[in-house]
Parts: C-alpha cells; sequence; structure tokens
C-alpha cells in the first residue's frame, strides 16, 4: 500500500522546508503472523538553493518521518540557482529506470513538475522550471534521478573559471546561442 502525501512544515528557527513525498507500509512476517512498519520519504530544504533527501523505517509513521527528516539533512547539498528563481541550464538526470528531464523557464512559468520532482523544486527554492519525468513512477528513483540532474549543474562562474574566461563572455554566448536557435526572451 503505497500512497503518496505531501506535507509542508515550516519551522520557525531553521528556517527548513519539509516535504513528505512518500510512505509506504511495509510487513515483516513472523511465527505469529505480520508485523508492520512504516518507511517515508523525505525532502527537505531551506528555500535559497540548498536541498537533500532522506529515508527512514520505523513502526511508527511519525518515527519514520522523523528519521527521514534527520537523514534528509545531513545529506543537503548546495544548488546554484538562476537569479535565485530558476536553474542555469537545461540537464537530464538518470538513476535506474527513472529518467527526467530539467529545463529552465523565464520569470512567471511557475513549477511544472509533478510528485516527488515538484516537492524537491519547492524545498529547494526554484519558481520557475519545466520538469519531465519518464520510465518509472517509483518515487525513490525519480528524487534520485533528480538529483543525480541538480548535482550535474554548473553555474557560470564555474564554467568561466574552468575555461578561463570572464563570467559575461560565458552568459553572452549563453544568450547568443538561444537567439541562434530560434528561442527569444519575452522582455525583448
Amino acid at each position: 500500500m503505497a500512497h503518496e502525501q505531501e506535507r509542508h512544515q515550516d519551522r520557525e528557527g531553521e528556517g527548513m522546508i519539509d516535504r513528505l513525498v512518500s510512505i509506504n507500509r511495509v510487513a515483516k512476517v513472523v511465527k505469529g503472523g505480520r508485523r508492520f512498519g512504516f518507511a517515508a520519504l523525505v525532502v527537505v530544504g531551506d528555500g535559497k538553493g540548498k536541498v537533500g533527501f532522506g529515508t527512514g523505517k520505523a513502526k511508527e509513521v511519525q518515527d519514520a518521518v522523523r528519521k527521514a527528516t534527520d537523514s534528509a539533512k545531513k545529506s543537503m547539498i548546495r544548488i546554484p540557482l538562476r537569479e535565485s528563481r530558476t536553474l542555469h541550464h537545461d540537464i537530464k538526470g538518470r538513476f535506474g529506470a527513472g529518467r527526467v528531464m530539467l529545463r529552465s523557464a523565464p520569470a512567471g512559468t511557475g513549477i511544472i513538475a509533478g510528485g516527488p520532482m515538484r516537492a524537491i523544486f519547492e524545498a529547494l527554492g526554484v519558481h520557475d522550471v519545466v520538469a519531465k519525468s519518464t520510465g518509472t513512477s517509483n518515487p525513490h528513483n525519480m528524487v534520485k534521478a533528480t538529483f543525480a540532474a541538480l548535482k550535474t549543474m554548473n553555474s557560470p562562474r564555474l564554467v568561466a573559471t574552468r575555461r578561463t574566461m570572464k563570467v559575461g563572455e560565458v552568459v553572452e554566448r549563453r544568450e547568443t546561442g538561444a537567439k541562434s536557435l530560434g528561442v527569444h526572451n519575452e522582455a525583448e
């Protein structure tokens, strides 16, 4: 019995955003019958570019969620964001049978993503993104594929350092490349 739930909890002291992605009831068969437990998948972020995910198992739902939240806080990573609202470039990620494609979007687009990916972007602080998941709809693999994609994100500063260029040259090439493909900015 796997059902998805979403939970939003903004803690006053920490400023962390928790999203409960899924809860799964698991059973262990013993001599006298079955023992039931719960497995939780949680995404935690600060809304400013740091996000992590974690899993937890326990006899009670609250304990499983608490364990998953603690695990997520330990595994947080920093993702560079463009204008603190979208991704710098389009990326693809893969984990197992889960494949995701993440695209940056102009202001006002919103989060166009489903299920577990939406929880990640909300916790991360992304306001404009278009995401598509192909392959499995298993929440664990979708979350791991999304994190695999986000880990490959490069900021213009990092690219400029690697190529011994200036940041302005990298950004200029990105914008001229979009115009040559026929993509126009709505501000023009």
